[in-house]
């Protein structure tokens, strides 16, 4: 009985949450709780002429990438989100096929105080040098298992799971340096106007969101955020 009520509480937490304050009424319309990936079956349909202001947007002033020479790709995420977990296969074939000159850079939203867990979480495991194992394990966890992982401690757990010292993951997630990150993520966040997840920003000049009305759902996403790549690339030359 524990366990079904947990999962139900996380899952109305993730469902909740997947957009900012500014947007959380239309969060709890079942309709707008639906993946924006639900254009899937349009999936097929032939390559859109892409129209800024419309199916992508242009971030001003733009925002300066961590990335040097390269093309900075940019997922704004929360591990609570369900739409980020439905997106997560996009994100492998994205970084696969991104080229040479572009880098994928994550950055966790924390649009909730439940949120912040995940975030931290994150940088962590980042820091500790087990986030490219650990990555989609926590999307499974917490969406396709339904574990309870809300707290940092229970998230410590999890991360022991893959060879990490509890404490010492315990120490890391309350220092002043995650703490700096999680800051600069938010101010990230801010800068970029994103308001829902998950979002795509192309080398801190355009937004990629999903949009059901508009039909953007990964795979127009993917086209689009691949296009952006490629004319970034060329204004280089």
């Amino acid at each position: 009985m524990f366990k079904r009520l947990a999962s139900l509480l996380l899952a109305v937490l993730a469902v909740s949450a997947c957009t900012s304050d500014k947007t959380a009424t239309a969060a709890t319309d079942p309709a707008a709780a639906k993946p924006a990936a639900a254009p899937a079956a349009a999936a097929a349909a032939p390559t859109r002429d892409w129209q800024l202001g419309a199916d992508y947007f242009l971030i001003d002033p733009r925002v300066p990438t961590t990335t040097g020479d390269k093309i900075e790709v940019v997922e704004v995420f929360s591990y609570a989100c369900p739409h980020c977990a439905h997106f997560q296969p996009t994100m492998d074939e994205l970084k696969a096929k991104l080229p040479a000159n572009a880098q994928l850079v994550l950055v966790p939203a924390v649009f909730n105080p439940q949120w912040e867990p995940f975030a931290r979480a994150f940088y962590t495991a980042r820091a500790l040098g087990v986030l490219d194992k650990t990555h989609n394990a926590l999307f499974e966890a917490l969406h396709t298992q339904h574990q309870p992982l809300y707290s940092i401690e229970s998230l410590a757990g999890f991360y022991a799971n893959y060879g990490v010292d509890p404490k010492s993951f315990l120490a890391t997630a309350q220092s002043f340096v995650i703490d700096s990150q999680i800051a600069n993520g938010n101010n990230l966040v801010k800068s970029y106007g994103v308001s829902s997840t998950p979002t795509l920003v192309i080398n801190g000049k355009y937004r990629v969101e999903m949009n059901a009305e508009n039909k953007i759902g990964p795979n127009e996403a993917l086209e689009i955020a691949l296009m952006l790549v490629k004319q970034e690339a060329a204004a280089k030359k």
